[in-house]
């Protein structure tokens, strides 16, 4: 393919809007909805426990074995039948005869008769015939035999089979974000692996001649590229497997090559406007569907969406501020639902007064960038979409819907702070 052959295509067939402006910008209701539409959660794959941290169950988890698979002794000292033990105190001391050990692991192997008491540590099996445990802390030892000083009903001391988890009980639910304890549980009822649903495949495509490599240093009239560590850190943590194997040139050809990915999700980072070098979206609406490009939001106003075959395609603004807020409205809510996440921000949220006015434009929705200031809110900036380091020195946003002005001094506000929870576990 020449490198003007997907130009030419686009223009013939009337999707080249570069050099034209936006034709009308969807709303960002409108653009959330076609989100949620897109984006299921993914089939499901079989993983080991030891991999499953974090990841989301796809199907429900039953058990087919009780926990404990016997009944044990919480505590140490002696397994006897408590009927023996009637009547016992320290001033009524009462003998039975010692006739064995159990220990964790190494059952006693006989039944316990009446007037006999078996050794046995915590964790061990209880012995046939014996229906509780007297504690150490409760006897005399004499000899082969020792004198019991309290008495004991039956099953105190003991861990009955199946109190944790009975055979045939639902453990955990399907769409559960597992935790560390979750993976013991399954672990504990004998699952070795576990279906869980499939993390999406995320390729990063950053484009522009300017660029440099991310992290080298910065020269004449060209600038490293941020946006790809950013794009992979932000897919990293909503659940994605990112993959960024670094600048693609800035031509039809090799935007579309790499739009062409074997990936569940495509970020477009540059190029997304309607500029005379903004290829990517005229290559989606030829190629694939373009149904929302240019949103009624600031900074992310050029952002747009769409699919290509099998592939959810998200074009991101180049400026990084721009690109941050696109990605956290919109390809981060699908790359979380894809991968069974929950589809909320996974930002802590307070609420602490303005100490100066914050002003917006009604029709549109701001991203505005704030820092904490004790116990107020101090306003950095909405416009400065370039300006990456606003989002470093913020400590989170303020999101200021499209029917309002601002809001005065002193209003409480919703602050989405950037120290984030973790990704909340489905309900």
């Amino acid at each position: 393919m020449s490198t003007s052959e997907p130009e030419m295509s686009a223009s013939h067939t009337g999707h080249d809007v570069r050099m034209r402006g936006f034709a009308r910008r969807t709303t960002v209701e409108q653009a959330l909805c076609w989100v949620d539409e897109q984006s299921c959660p993914l089939d499901s794959q079989r993983i080991a426990i030891d991999a499953a941290y974090q990841r989301v169950l796809a199907n429900d988890v039953v058990s087919a074995v009780d926990v404990p698979g016997f009944d044990r002794s919480m505590m140490d000292g002696y397994a006897v039948r408590a009927e023996d033990t009637l009547g016992a105190t320290p001033y009524n001391r009462l003998p039975l005869r010692v006739v064995g050990q159990a220990l964790p692991g190494a059952a006693f192997s006989e039944k316990v008769a009446s007037g006999q008491a078996v050794r046995i540590m915590t964790g061990a099996p209880l012995p046939a015939g014996a229906d509780a445990v007297l504690p150490v802390e409760r006897v005399e030892v004499d000899g082969d035999r020792i004198l019991a000083q309290d008495a004991v009903v039956r099953q105190k001391h003991v861990g009955v089979r199946g109190e944790d988890v009975s055979c045939g009980d639902s453990v955990l639910p399907r769409g559960r974000r597992l935790r560390p304890q979750d993976v013991g549980v399954l672990s504990s009822i004998g699952r070795a692996e576990v279906d869980v649903i499939r993390l999406p495949r995320v390729r990063i495509i950053v484009t522009g001649n300017e660029l440099l490599p991310a992290g080298a240093l910065p020269s004449e009239h060209r600038i490293s590229d941020a946006n790809g560590p950013m794009l992979t850190s932000l897919v990293t943590r909503d659940g994605g497997v990112p993959e960024h194997p670094g600048i693609v040139p800035d031509d039809p050809a090799s935007i579309l090559d790499a739009m062409r990915s074997d990936v569940d999700v495509v970020l477009v980072s540059g190029g997304s406007s309607v500029g005379q070098e903004d290829h990517a979206p005229v290559l989606l609406a030829t190629h694939g569907e373009l149904p929302i490009h240019g949103i009624a939001m600031r900074p992310s106003s050029p952002a747009g969406m769409g699919i290509l075959g099998k592939r959810l395609v998200f074009l991101l603004p180049g400026n990084p501020v721009a690109c941050l807020s696109a990605y956290d409205f919109f390809a981060g809510r699908a790359i979380r639902r894809l991968s069974g996440n929950a589809t909320e921000w996974p930002y802590v949220t307070i609420q602490r007064p303005l100490c100066r006015k914050l002003v917006s434009t009604v029709g549109r929705v701001d991203y505005a960038r704030v820092r904490i200031d004790g116990d107020a809110i101090e306003p950095l900036a909405i416009s400065g979409a370039s300006l990456l380091s606003t989002t470093t020195r913020a400590d989170g946003f303020v999101v200021i819907p499209a029917d309002s002005e601002g809001y005065p001094e002193g209003t409480v506000v919703e602050v989405f702070c950037f120290d984030q929870k973790a990704v909340p576990l489905r309900t």
